[in-house]
């Protein structure tokens, strides 16, 4: 008993069939290779703590600027940490920062992490007024309890407490 079928119309669409989808498979293996480097995730300090994104590898990570984290160097290096709920982030650009950067207000930084851990930002972007957030980062903080609609500053924005042996906690 043979599995293809009788009928001569049928045996040439099976065939058909069979010579077109390792060529379709391999178009689309071949387009998601050659994007992979293209596609840029979105990460809140937690989210990429849990993800840990190779070094070098584009992301972009949202959250709060943390008030009193902002240093600013005469070669035009900008240092700061975004924050979340339960981490936070130490950030550094070369370059000059939107004209709405501020403290305590949401902030996605385009780049990539380095091996010491320090995100590397290629762009910085700001809110433009109060209210707006970037998609990407309302869902985040929706889902960690975290959203303030109102656009007050959270608490985990603020002035960091200084625990045992100098560290930094959220």
């Amino acid at each position: 008993m043979s599995w293809l079928p009788k009928s001569p119309k049928a045996r040439r669409r099976l065939t058909l069939v069979a010579a077109i989808a390792p060529i379709l498979v391999m178009a689309v293996g071949l387009t998601l290779w050659g994007l992979k480097d293209s596609i840029s995730f979105f990460y809140t300090p937690s989210q990429a703590a849990k993800a840990s994104p190779s070094p070098g590898r584009a992301v972009q990570l949202g959250g709060m600027v943390r008030i009193g984290s902002v240093a600013k160097h005469p070669d035009g290096r900008v240092e700061f940490t975004v924050a979340d709920r339960t981490a936070a982030d130490r950030v550094v650009f070369q370059g000059d920062l939107p004209d709405l950067f501020r403290e305590g207000q949401g902030v996605v930084a385009v780049g990539s992490f380095r091996r010491d851990g320090v995100f590397e930002a290629k762009q910085v972007l700001a809110k433009h007024d109060e209210r707006y957030m970037p998609r990407e980062l309302t869902k985040a903080l929706k889902a960690q309890g975290e959203w303030r609609g109102d656009g007050s500053t959270p608490d985990y924005a603020k002035a960091p407490s200084v625990g045992e042996a100098g560290r930094v906690t959220p």
